[in-house]
C-alpha cells in the first residue's frame, strides 16, 4: 500500500460514466458503487497520519453510514442491495481499524511497508521489553486486592497513552523503527491493561 496514493476514477457499473474510487454514489446516475481498493484513511476521507481528530471520524464515519441505511436500497435491484451492504462493511472496518489506536498505528505502518504483525504471540525479541512485560505480569499475578489492581490497571492506561504519543512522534519524524518498537509495546500494555480489568471485575464479583 501507498500512504500517499490517490483515489483512482473507475466507470460506473450501471451507467459507465467516470466516478471516484472512494465515492459511495455515481454523480452521473446516482447507483450506489461497489467499494473501491483503497486504504481505510482515504474511504473515510481523512489524511493518513497517527494523529486523527476522532470527532471528524465519528462525522465521517457516521454520515458516509447514513446513505447507505437499508432503508434506502429497499426498493432497489439485489444488485444495488448487495453493493450497499457491502460499502457498509468496508466502512465499518475501515472505522474499527482507524478509532482504535494500535490498530491504527499498525495499518499506518503497513501502508508505508513496514508490517508490524498484531496476532503474533511468539517471544517478545527485544530483551528490555520482555523484562518490563516480565515485571510488569508478575505484579499482576500477584496483585491480590481491588485497589492494588486498580493502581495497576491506571498505571497501564497512562503508559498506553504515553506510548500512543511516542508513536505520533515517531511517524512525525519518520522513524518507522521507533514506531514499530512502540507499537509492539503498545500491543502488550493493551493486552495487560485489558487483563487486570478482567481481573478486577472477577475479584470484585468474589467479594461480593
Amino acid at each position: 500500500m501507498n500512504a500517499t496514493a490517490v483515489a483512482a476514477i473507475v466507470p460506473c457499473w450501471s451507467c459507465k460514466g467516470p466516478v471516484a474510487s472512494r465515492a459511495l454514489f455515481c454523480s452521473v446516475c446516482g447507483a450506489v458503487q461497489a467499494p473501491g481498493a483503497i486504504d481505510h484513511f482515504t474511504r473515510l476521507g481523512l489524511k493518513p497520519t497517527f494523529e486523527i481528530d476522532a470527532d471528524e471520524l465519528e462525522r465521517q464515519y457516521f454520515g458516509f453510514q447514513r446513505r447507505l441505511h437499508p432503508d434506502r436500497f429497499a426498493a432497489k435491484s439485489a444488485k444495488e442491495r448487495a453493493l450497499s451492504q457491502q460499502q457498509a462493511t468496508a466502512l465499518n472496518e475501515a472505522y474499527e481499524t482507524l478509532k482504535d489506536p494500535l490498530k491504527r498505528a499498525a495499518y499506518l505502518l503497513d501502508m508505508l511497508g513496514h508490517k508490524v504483525d498484531l496476532t503474533a504471540c511468539g517471544t517478545i525479541s527485544d530483551p528490555e521489553l520482555l523484562m518490563e512485560q516480565m515485571e510488569k505480569r508478575e505484579a499482576l499475578a500477584e496483585a491480590d486486592t481491588v485497589e492494588r489492581i486498580t493502581k495497576l490497571s491506571a498505571d497501564a492506561d497512562a503508559e498506553m497513552l504515553s506510548a500512543q504519543c511516542h508513536i505520533s512522534a515517531a511517524f512525525v519524524t519518520g522513524d518507522l523503527d521507533k514506531a514499530a518498537n512502540l507499537t509492539i509495546r503498545l500491543k502488550y500494555l493493551t493486552k495487560l491493561a485489558e487483563e487486570a480489568r478482567t481481573k478486577k471485575t472477577r475479584l470484585s464479583r468474589a467479594l461480593r
